[in-house]
């Protein structure tokens, strides 16, 4: 199991603040630096710009220090024989800045694992390990973002708060150019940028979101084929079932017979 020994959310060092461990924490220190900060690893300094992270293996020597104030930071100190199994499955990277692509990933689960590991109770360190294992991976599964270029990567916060739109709301017809607008970009380079980012157009999203939410309602309620196609956004049944069996393979009333 992966126990916390401590956490910090949000910590505002007006003044500035230096960490220096010439020894290592002797345990593993994970830090999100919430403002440009200076870091000084196994003696080569490190600039850490704002949304970085980093975690530091229990004997690495390290020091880290603010480059503007207020320094502000995100950390939490953990241990356990299974941690380092888990982190290298994972192929993830120790002692090294990492850009974040999403900051409110971080951001989210420290101040949940502060307020768990506050609340106590006979379950605490079990969901804290769950916790600490689910930020990790959630990470690991951003590294593929990272690689991309600026230009693309500066987009994914917004575009994947469109995206979860169109799965939230599927019943609700929306253009392709209509979402462009919504990012003051132009038609043909909002679907380049989002291919780019999800692998699959814009309007395959669209046709996958109202078929995911036909399939929930089909074998989810009694409600008939032509009410369903309506609550999925389909002007007409007829296409909604011709549309169904393309991409699903069976009709609506087959796979609803299959459920």
């Amino acid at each position: 199991m992966i126990h916390m020994i401590s956490c910090g959310y949000d910590f505002i060092h007006r003044d500035g603040i230096t960490i220096d461990r010439p020894a290592g924490a002797g345990n593993y220190a994970f830090v999100f630096f919430r403002s440009n900060s200076e870091v000084v690893l196994d003696g080569r300094l490190l600039t850490a710009e704002k949304n970085s992270y980093i975690i530091f293996r229990p004997e690495t020597t390290h020091l880290y220090r603010e480059l503007e104030n207020p320094f502000v930071n995100d950390w939490f100190h953990c241990e356990g024989n299974e941690f380092l199994d888990f982190l290298l499955q994972l192929n993830f990277p120790f002692d090294t800045l990492i850009k974040a692509i999403d900051p409110l990933v971080i951001t989210r689960c420290i101040r949940e694992l502060q307020n768990i590991y506050r609340q106590g109770g006979s379950l605490r360190d079990k969901i804290i390990d769950s916790e600490i294992r689910t930020l990790f991976m959630k990470l690991r599964n951003l590294f593929e973002r990272a690689a991309l270029p600026d230009k693309m990567s500066r987009y994914f916060h917004e575009f994947s708060d469109l995206r979860g739109e169109l799965y939230s709301s599927p019943q609700i017809h929306l253009s392709v150019e209509k979402i462009a607008s919504r990012v003051n970009l132009s038609k043909s380079y909002f679907q380049h940028i989002y291919k780019e980012l999800f692998g699959c157009s814009v309007v395959s999203e669209i046709i996958n979101s109202r078929l995911e939410y036909a399939k929930y309602l089909l074998g989810n309620s009694s409600l008939s084929i032509a009410a369903i196609s309506k609550m999925c956004g389909y002007e007409n049944d007829t296409h909604f079932m011709r549309q169904f069996k393309r991409f699903v393979g069976v009709t609506p009333s087959g796979y609803r017979s299959q459920r």
